[in-house]
């Protein structure tokens, strides 16, 4: 394998003593081994601490545990945290440069995961006249608790699109799993500070990465995603829309408000406050729509999400 440089897994914890030994012994089998794996707690109860002394002890140079602040941010919080800590201090942590890919403390990840991860990213950067804000993200394999397979595609479980890329659309609908991601120095400093009203850190990556830079996917799971009833997230199996019978009255009952969607329209504002003056006008006008998606009619809801989908 071609040398690659340094590699900087973020992991937040929070009470993941169950599955954690897994997951960082997945993340140390990885077929990349320059490695340094920063780490903060978010407030744990249970042996979650204990678990990352012992593997900080055991494997000390690939380890950089931080002190804890007792403080619950939250993921979105917490990764955000840890964004800034290996920016302010790539040298103490051997980067020359700021690569970083997230991990969440209960998946598995295939061995070559980060190499195929990160090769593609650098592909980017070789390719591109000058250094854009990049991410490269992938598949995931949906895993019960207990290991046993629910889906083989993550993207194709929650009936994701994975062709609408486009600004207004990842404003709409997220298509990036933060387990699944890598990303460059460039995209991180253009992202942070996250906002608050930033609905998830992957989220706002991804639509950071696609107004000023480039999102490449990988159509193969890289990550073994377990879904369990403590998930920060979880993974929503798609239904498709029911057809209502009866009349225009009976049609107008059947739409229920959708409440994602007024998260969504905050979301949406907060990335047109935050970047417009650098957007073009369509991307400017679909966030502007986008914003209104929090009407308390479950028609005007459906029929404004469907106008903002076409930007």
């Amino acid at each position: 394998m071609v040398s690659l440089p340094r590699l900087a897994i973020l992991l937040s914890t929070y009470n993941g003593e169950e599955f954690l030994d897994e997951q960082l012994d997945s993340i140390l089998d990885q077929s990349v081994k320059d490695i340094v794996i920063v780490v903060r707690d978010d407030g744990s109860s249970d042996e979650t601490t204990a678990v990352l002394a012992r593997y900080e002890k055991k494997y000390s140079e690939k380890f950089c545990l931080l002190p804890s602040d007792n403080q619950n941010l939250g993921a979105k919080g917490s990764f955000a945290c840890l964004m800034r800590y290996v920016l302010e201090n790539k040298q103490a942590l051997g980067l020359d440069r700021v690569y970083m890919m997230f991990a969440d403390q209960d998946d598995i990840w295939v061995p070559q995961k980060a190499e195929y991860e990160f090769q593609r990213l650098l592909q980017i950067e070789r390719r591109e006249s000058s250094l854009i804000p990049a991410l490269v993200h992938s598949d995931l394999e949906v895993i019960d608790r207990h290991g046993k397979c629910i889906a083989e595609s993550f993207i194709a479980y929650q009936g994701l699109k994975i062709d609408r890329g486009n600004l207004v659309n990842l404003a709409l609908s997220n298509l990036v799993t933060g387990c699944t991601a890598v990303i460059n120095e460039e995209l991180a400093n253009k992202a942070l500070p996250i906002p608050n009203d930033a609905i998830m850190h992957d989220w706002w990556l991804a639509v950071t990465a696609a107004a000023f830079g480039a999102r490449e996917y990988i159509d193969q799971p890289l990550v073994r995603y377990r879904q369990h009833d403590a998930n920060a997230i979880g993974a929503q199996q798609f239904k498709p829309a029911l057809t209502v019978a009866g009349g225009l009255w009976a049609k107008i009952k059947a739409y229920e408000v959708n409440p994602h969607l007024s998260d969504v329209a905050v979301q949406a504002r907060a990335i047109r406050a935050t970047y417009g003056g650098a957007l073009n006008t369509r991307q400017r006008t679909g966030l502007l729509l986008a914003g209104f998606l929090g009407l308390r009619l479950g028609l005007l809801q459906n029929l404004l999400f469907r106008l903002v989908r076409s930007f």
